[in-house]
């Protein structure tokens, strides 16, 4: 979904990429806070995001992406672009409260720059606990074994209805292969509804609420 540059010039160079999903109709955008990270504490305004997205039609445009707001505790954040002239259509929402361990599921995203990739694999377990960026704990985390490698960040996970069950945010990786071990990791779907609502309005960290 996204490309990072330092400046949008002639010298400037792609900084990293990262996936994320449509929202709402209004252009919000949600991905994890470590694929914007550098955008969300850069203060010298030299980073830019670029926004690659198709449209309900099918029409692919691309847009700067400007941060709402973002959490490091939970690993999210929400980007807003313009949608003007386009049509998106917002993903479908599931639960992750019904999961059940071995039932299929599919991440989707952009590992390694190849756009719109599917893996599948199943729900390896449940109620895992992963670090965030700011070392607290994600508490309630996803296992699967759909591939997630280096770009698929940010992108969802999704039931066999089309349903996001979660936000695709970490994997374990062998020292030195730097590809996917078959332990990978989402932040439960649940945890991003109650999140995404309040970054959108406060824009402040929903972690910060207690």
């Amino acid at each position: 979904m996204d490309e990072w540059l330092l400046a949008e010039d002639e010298s400037a160079k792609v900084e990293g990429t990262g996936s994320g999903f449509i929202w709402d109709g209004f252009g919000h955008i949600v991905t994890n806070y470590h694929v914007v990270s550098k955008l969300a504490t850069d203060k010298s305004g030299l980073q830019r995001c670029k926004v690659y997205l198709v449209d309900a039609a099918g029409n692919s445009f691309v847009r700067e992406g400007n941060i709402v707001g973002f959490d490091p505790a939970y690993d999210l954040a929400v980007l807003k672009v313009d949608v003007d002239g386009h049509q998106v259509k917002p993903v479908a929402l599931g639960t992750s409260r019904d999961l059940r361990v071995g039932q299929s599921c599919f991440a989707i995203g952009n590992p390694y720059g190849y756009e719109n990739t599917l893996t599948t694999g199943v729900v390896s377990g449940l109620g895992r606990e992963i670090p965030s960026p700011d070392g607290r704990a994600i508490r309630g985390a996803i296992q699967t074994d759909a591939a997630i490698n280096s770009g698929n960040s940010g992108g969802p996970l999704v039931d066999s209805y089309g349903h996001v069950i979660g936000v695709n945010t970490a994997t374990f990786t062998r020292k030195g292969s730097g590809m996917s071990s078959g332990v990978n990791f989402a932040i439960p779907i649940d945890s991003v509804l109650r999140t995404v609502p309040y970054l959108i309005v406060y824009g402040t960290p929903y972690s910060n609420r207690f």
